[in-house]
Formats: C-alpha cells, structure tokens, sequence
C-alpha cells in the first residue's frame, strides 16, 4: 500500500498498518523548525503523507469603502483572478510523477469567510439577520465563481481531495444559528460538494471551533473529511462515538495545550491516545488541530512526528 492508497483506506475506514500523517505549520513556526533541525523546508523534514497544492483562484478586486460600512452596498463586488492553469496542470503532473502521496487542492475560505472578507464579519453578520436578501445574492455569487474555478480545475486526474475552508464555529458553538446555517450555509456547500464528488475526487471541509450541531447535515452532504478538529472545542470522544464510522476527522491533537505546554513525554503519550481513539475501524488523518506555531518546542514536534510514523497498535 503506498501513500495515496493509505489515506483513501483511512476516509474508507479500511485497516491501515498506520494511521496517515499531515502536519502543517504556521511560517513562523516553520522558521523557528528549520533553525533547530538544519532543513530546508518543514514539508521536506515532516515527509507527510498528503502533499498541499494551491490552485489558481480569485479574489475580491479593489472594492469601494462602501463595503465596510454597516449598510449594505448598492455597487457591484467585482473580482479578479490569479495564477496560471499551465503552471498548475505541470505542477501536479510532476508531483504525480515523481511522488506516491495523496494530492489536496487547499481552498480556504471559500464560501462564508469569502463574504466576510467583502463586507467584514461583523458586518456580515448583520447582513444574514437583517438582510438576508443582499446575503444570500453575495453567497450565491461566491458559490457561481467558485464552481466555475472547480470545474476549471477538477478536470486534473492527478488531484485526489478538495478542502474547502469557512470557519462556522467559535470555540464554544456555531457562530450562527443552526437553521440560518441550513437556510445560508448548505444550498452553496452543497453545490461545490456534488460537483467535487461528480468529478471522483473526495470533499474535505475547514472549519474552526465547535461545529457539532452541523456535524450530521454534513455527513448527509457528503462530506469526506472534517477538519481541524479542536479537542478544546469538541469531545474527541463523542465525535469519534457519533460519527466516527461516517466521517473522517483530520486533526485533534491540541495546539493549545498540549503542543506548546507538555514535555516530549507528554506529547508522545496525549497523540498516542489520540491516535489509538480516532483512528478505531479507521477514519483519523494524524494532526495537530491547527497549524503549529513557533511556541511549540521543537522537541515535541519531533516526539508527534516519532509517534504518527509507529504502527497502529
């Protein structure tokens, strides 16, 4: 089984002799690994099982003040594209040439940070409960570009995931409620799930803090694999009891606390259990519930990255 298939075996919840690894981290915290281990990149020294690429993709394009103010625009949210196809298609034929690992295409915020970086959050907020007429057009329109930069893209044999990235939670709940998240939220996601999936290629979502109430709506949408999974937002256990056989959970291991704050002894044993709960019947992509940043030692980066490399027990 080469790397590839060792991850599409742990989203099939299919035995694996270990679970796949992917850890990221935070350019700082890339700098602060690179000068305690002497190497040239941290994806170079973590050798992890899932290679991220970025495609070309878009963006807002010189919006006028009018967007930030607390009522809503009456102009039109022009946009503007970047990166070059050619580049990107070469990109991964050789990643597929010369590599056996998983190939994820990174888009994050793709849908609701995408308007909240138009209008602000707290703007957009407001939006969604005062006027939810202007919302859902910027929503849709987001999704109607997105869905033409898929299609653009999807048609590469060579990528096997999509992420796609909007943070619907705080740590402590949803940021919004349920049903607005339902009415909103889902038609759009919805639409990019399909389209992924009608293409073979698996759906993965981002979203920070606590996104349990919408956990069973994504499952039903077909969702692959949740991501980042905050232990200090979310039971592990519970996840794992709940939903464990229907979705697969990328992350858990906390940055928080035990990251930054534990011995290496430590680290070992807390992404040991980690480990030994989530990936149960399969289902867990080895990680920390978020980029690792520079307060995390480097010797405790190295006792994860000993212990996401051992067997499964």
């Amino acid at each position: 089984m080469n790397r590839r298939e060792l991850v599409k075996a742990a989203i099939a919840h299919q035995p694996t002799v270990r679970a796949p690894y992917c850890l990221a981290f935070t350019p700082s915290g890339e700098q602060r690994l690179r000068q305690a281990f002497g190497c040239r990149s941290a994806r170079e020294w973590a050798d992890n099982d899932i290679i991220h690429v970025s495609p070309p993709w878009w963006n807002w394009h010189e919006l006028g003040s009018e967007w930030r103010q607390a009522e809503t625009p009456d102009t039109v949210a022009r946009v503007a594209g970047s990166g070059s196809y050619p580049q990107f298609f070469d990109q991964l034929k050789m990643l597929r040439d010369n590599s056996d690992k998983y190939i994820l295409v990174m888009i994050y915020g793709s849908h609701f940070e995408k308007a909240n970086a138009a209008r602000g959050i707290e703007n957009f907020l407001a939006d969604m409960a005062g006027t939810p007429a202007f919302a859902r057009k910027l929503l849709d329109r987001i999704i109607d570009k997105n869905m033409v930069m898929l299609e653009n893209i999807l048609v590469a044999p060579e990528i096997d995931g999509v992420l796609l990235g909007s943070d619907w939670g705080t740590q402590l709940d949803l940021i919004m409620a349920p049903d607005t998240w339902e009415a909103m939220i889902r038609p759009g996601e919805q639409r990019e799930y399909d389209l992924v999936h009608g293409y073979g290629k698996d759906v993965w979502v981002h979203s920070c803090g606590n996104v349990q109430k919408v956990i069973p709506a994504l499952i039903e949408m077909g969702l692959d694999v949740l991501n980042p999974v905050q232990p200090e937002a979310m039971d592990l256990g519970c996840l794992k009891a709940n939903y464990g056989q229907r979705l697969t959970f990328w992350g858990g291991i906390s940055t928080q606390q035990a990251l930054p704050f534990g011995t290496p002894q430590e680290v070992a044993e807390e992404t040991r259990r980690v480990r030994d709960l989530m990936a149960r019947g399969g289902g867990y992509i080895l990680a920390p519930s978020q980029e690792i940043q520079d307060d995390v030692p480097p010797e405790n980066i190295r006792a994860l990255l000993d212990v996401a490399r051992e067997p499964l027990p």
